[in-house]
């Protein structure tokens, strides 16, 4: 990105942070530094938070939520980027959420990629994507998949983002959640106690899922989908297999759990249809209907 003048540089403009489903989630061990090697196909969806960037003497963050300094994202990475550029501007950043917190969709992470893109624009700092990973590597495991693609393998603890080829169409998706929320240290150290002996690993044919996707051959698609953490949350909070369950039952045509949840999403046909299934997933649950994005 070439620098712009001062006078070329916006004054203020806003930016949608997207959500994430991971298609599949692969955990292949734990790591010296205490993150765990995944291998994950991650693709964004149709469900954003909005970012607003204005110049301001100070660096200010608001947002909808009561969001503690301590994890609020976007804080560290409007911090980290001041100290990475030392760079001494100011701005108002105000976040609007719609991506619900601690659910297993990229929320977070996507939330503070945006406000590396954001700030990089709004200073006319000019940082490429690969700079902009170093500093987003310091904040999340997810945050350079959000800097990098909309539909990558995401391989390490998260840092190796290879960006592929996108499925010629959307597919429409149901989000659903339930009222708890997980925390993706808890899901890893549980998943390490329980089940770290106990799974064989084997490998997803990388091809062969994009080609199923494209294909929009979900049959093929069932036997690919897996998420390691799924079983983990599932044992403790029996609701989300019920939520698969139900979503199977009223029309979807594979489903599984995000991330580490506790969201879970299944494949409708059409949005009609996956507003209709919605409706009979019960009102204690939070839903969304989103598609990937192509």
């Amino acid at each position: 990105m070439k620098n712009l003048s001062p006078a070329a540089r916006p004054s203020s403009f806003s930016l949608r942070a997207p959500a994430k489903i991971n298609w599949f989630l692969t955990i292949l061990g734990k790591r010296k530094d205490g993150y765990h090697n995944i291998i994950s196909l991650m693709q964004c969806i149709s469900l954003y938070d909005k970012l607003s960037f204005k110049k301001a003497d100070s660096l200010v963050i608001s947002s909808d939520l009561d969001i503690p300094v301590e994890i609020n994202l976007v804080h560290k990475a409007a911090s980290l980027f001041k100290k990475y550029t030392s760079c001494n501007d100011g701005a108002k950043i105000t976040l609007q959420k719609n991506i619900p917190v601690s659910a297993g969709l990229g929320g977070g992470s996507s939330d503070a990629a945006y406000t590396l893109l954001g700030l990089n624009i709004l200073w006319s700092i000019g940082l490429n994507n690969r700079e902009l990973s170093t500093i987003g590597r310091k904040i999340g495991s997810d945050v350079p998949f959000f800097l990098n693609s909309s539909f990558a393998l995401v391989e390490g603890r998260g840092e190796r983002v290879v960006p592929l080829k996108h499925n010629k169409s959307a597919i429409v998706l149901l989000l659903v959640k339930p009222g708890m929320s997980v925390s993706t240290a808890w899901a890893y150290e549980y998943f390490d106690k329980i089940y770290t002996d106990k799974l064989t690993k084997k490998p997803v044919d990388i091809k062969l899922f994009c080609q199923a996707l494209s294909k929009r051959d979900f049959t093929s698609l069932s036997t690919f989908l897996s998420n390691d953490l799924e079983k983990v949350v599932i044992e403790k909070y029996p609701v989300v297999g019920k939520i698969k369950e139900r979503l199977l039952e009223n029309g979807a045509l594979i489903s599984s759990m995000t991330g580490s949840g506790p969201t879970v999403f299944g494949v409708f046909e059409s949005k009609k249809t996956a507003l209709a299934a919605a409706y009979r997933m019960g009102a204690d649950n939070w839903y969304g209907v989103a598609e990937t994005i192509v």
